[in-house]
């Protein structure tokens, strides 16, 4: 079974934790898709989003698409400006910086809790998410490799009992998520990611509640760390610094 149908089943699970109001509807169908090209960089920043276009490419009505564009606007992912059109937003770096002051929180105590369990048999989703990660970085599959990424910390989630709070994680990172999609290319940066989810995995197993709390800073910093040298490969991605 490739790797890629075996991932397919875990993103449409990932994506039901995720997504706006009630599952399944076409407004959560049309966000989730506009989302996820959005973080992927399919849609570059200061693309113009047409309603009408995107009502026929999804087959919806307006009022799902209007749904959905209310929604990536509440995360910053983009702007309408009234009566003229919808941008996506550029990349606002102290916005990905107070998300990841969240999601460190956060994870940090999902982590720190599951070493606290000291149940082995919490971690084999997760570990299994790794090694397919592992193959999807020895293809080079971006693509693959991120979203497997995704569901490794879900599953950490999921382990520790607070799947729903990926919600909140997930729905304020866009800005970190789209400099994680322009630092990921770099030469050694997927095996930098695997390493990192070694290690954490290993920390956990461990019990030891100071080496997790080490082992989820370091990697879940490594991003922001880059956003100099990734603003400077990409200028016109980033609004204006102060």
């Amino acid at each position: 079974m490739s790797v890629g149908f075996l991932s397919e089943a875990l993103i449409k699970a990932s994506d039901e934790l995720s997504g706006p109001g009630q599952q399944g509807s076409a407004a959560a169908r049309v966000y989730a898709g506009l989302r996820a090209r959005i973080i992927s960089l399919e849609l570059l920043p200061d693309t113009v989003l047409s309603r009408a276009e995107i009502a026929k490419e999804y087959e919806v009505s307006q009022s799902p698409v209007r749904e959905a564009i209310q929604k990536l606007e509440q995360e910053g992912l983009v702007v309408s400006y009234p009566q003229s059109k919808t941008l996506v937003t550029k990349i606002d770096t102290e916005h990905a910086q107070k998300s990841q002051f969240l999601r460190v929180g956060v994870e940090l105590e999902v982590a720190k809790a599951l070493a606290r369990a000291g149940d082995p048999a919490l971690l084999q989703p997760t570990t299994r998410i790794l090694r397919m990660q592992k193959l999807a970085g020895e293809d080079c599959d971006i693509s693959e490799f991120t979203a497997l990424d995704r569901l490794f910390h879900l599953s950490l989630f999921q382990a520790a009992g607070v799947g729903s709070l990926w919600q909140l994680v997930s729905g304020c990172s866009g800005h970190i998520d789209r400099l994680r999609t322009l630092n990921l290319p770099d030469p050694g940066k997927m095996a930098d990611v695997l390493a990192a989810h070694e290690r954490i995995l290993e920390a956990i197993a461990g019990g030891d509640p100071q080496d997790v709390e080490r082992q989820v800073r370091d990697h879940l910093s490594g991003t922001l760390a880059a956003i100099p040298a990734i603003r400077a490969a990409h200028p016109d991605y980033f609004e204006a610094e102060d």
